[in-house]
């Protein structure tokens, strides 16, 4: 499966190939993008982003998280039963208000094109890891409910919303860590998604 993020710009790219106008509609050259390096090299590629790129896509998130109806498309795409491929991430484009597609447009050219020209970035996985173990604290902390959405394990409509509110907690904790560990957790949530954080497992390196 696909991380999130790789399947966003394929979304934008093929809609930028198929309509034109589109690309200027987000203001951006998706020409730009050798989809094929970003495909066969999507980790590193996400290992080489700058930080500001990998921050301004946190941001777009943080910023639909706060809509609810963006905010439920968003969810569907971090569940762990989720398709992520382009068709799914069509559909949650296609909820999205044309400030967020803006937003999400130049974020994800920005992840690629800084990672497909860029040196590989400082990462540690037991950092990011604990950044968002420590925002999840915190979110227990200031929510009630918030460890029994993160660890839901259903398909029932009552576990996805759940699920979706702790999500949106965890966006908004996030928000107010200082930038390096907010981005390194933001690295890690692209990669691997949020069901990790729930269960402490670690991923094969």
């Amino acid at each position: 499966m696909r991380p999130i993020w790789i399947a966003g710009l394929l979304c934008l790219a093929s809609a930028t190939a198929a309509q034109p106008a589109r690309a200027q509609q987000y203001g951006i050259d998706l020409s730009k993008i050798d989809a094929a390096a970003v495909l066969s090299n999507g980790s590193d590629v996400l290992r080489r982003a700058s930080s500001p790129s990998i921050d301004a896509l946190f941001q777009a998130v943080l910023a639909s998280s706060r809509e609810p109806a963006e905010a439920r498309a968003l969810c569907a795409l971090f569940e762990p039963d989720a398709d992520r491929d382009l068709a799914a991430f069509q559909r949650t484009v296609d909820r999205l208000g044309p400030a967020s597609r803006n937003r999400f447009a130049n974020a994800f050219t920005d992840v690629a094109m800084s990672g497909l020209q860029g040196q590989p970035q400082a990462y540690d996985p037991a950092a990011a890891q604990q950044a968002l173990r420590a925002a999840a604290i915190t979110a227990t902390l200031l929510h009630d409910g918030f460890m029994l959405g993160l660890t839901a394990t259903g398909t029932d409509e009552a576990s996805r919303r759940a699920r979706c509110t702790a999500f949106r907690q965890m966006v908004d904790v996030l928000k107010d860590q200082p930038q390096p560990q907010r981005v390194m957790a933001t690295r890690w949530l692209l990669n691997e998604g949020l069901t990790l954080v729930a269960d402490g497992q670690s991923p094969a390196r």
